[in-house]
């Protein structure tokens, strides 16, 4: 075999190894909406988790605050219990009466629900870990497609993060983007969904979800594996080929 086919071998190799550790880096570490089921539709109630992953490498996630714009007037929200976080939901008077599709005046809504880590408690310092935070919401209002909840994501060191960047029309992603849901039209009786069977629909997705993240990160750990052994492999390849060429320049040195 020529020294042109062992570096070709060896140069292949490795560029398999570092597309193996490439593939298997972590996604955008960003706070996110998520919807597991049914999407929630204008005028109706829905399931919302909000993902908070930690990208501080020193300090853990102690806090997350969601914020509710005034104008969607959600009367309704109700925050899922989380061992080892202390949930609140805040009501307040909004700036000016809002009023929704079937003409209701709403003068009271909930602006805030946070998440505080109780004492021995965070989502731990470093890009490995995440939480997920669960609210029941609605009425969504039924004039907007997408609804935004600005997030502020609190370090035990004191370091607070705003995700409150809109995505602009272009549809590039800003720095700190905030967490969006996206709105499915009215169904054909004129309701927008509702907490019984969109609820139980929502838990089954999200289990489903779960398990899909599971097995992308064992599928992510398998890839490093790969990656390690095709850069090992090219070294390998690499160095025969040298050791090949060595000994055929020896020998035609001794002809």
């Amino acid at each position: 075999m020529s020294k042109h086919v062992f570096k070709r071998a060896g140069f292949l190799a490795a560029t398999v190894g570092i597309a193996g550790l490439l593939s298997a880096g972590v996604a955008s570490a960003h706070v996110t909406a998520n919807v597991y089921g049914p999407q929630p539709a204008k005028g109706g109630y829905g399931s919302i988790f909000f993902r908070v992953p930690n990208e501080e490498k020193d300090a853990g996630t102690v806090k997350v605050e969601i914020t509710v714009k005034p104008e969607y007037a959600l009367t309704s929200v109700r925050a899922k219990p989380l061992p080892g976080w202390k949930a609140e939901v805040v009501k307040s008077k909004l700036p000016a009466p809002v009023t929704t599709d079937s003409g209701t005046q709403v003068t009271e809504a909930v602006t805030k629900v946070s998440w505080t880590a109780e004492p021995g408690n965070k989502i731990a310092a470093g890009s490995t870990e995440f939480q997920e935070f669960q609210i029941s919401a609605g009425k969504f209002p039924a004039n907007v497609d997408t609804i935004e909840f600005p997030a502020t994501q609190t370090y035990e060191n004191g370091k607070v993060v705003e995700w409150n960047q809109p995505t602009p029309a272009s549809g590039e992603e800003p720095e700190h983007p905030a967490p969006t849901v996206k709105l499915a039209e009215k169904s054909a009786d004129g309701h927008g969904g509702g907490h019984g069977t969109d609820a139980k629909a929502s838990e089954e997705s999200h289990a489903a979800s779960s398990s899909s993240d599971n097995t992308a990160r064992w599928l992510g750990g398998a890839g490093l594996v790969v990656g390690a052994l095709g850069l090992g492999v090219g070294a390998g390849a690499t160095l025969r080929a040298r050791r090949a060429t060595a000994a055929t320049s020896k020998t035609e040195g001794t002809e």
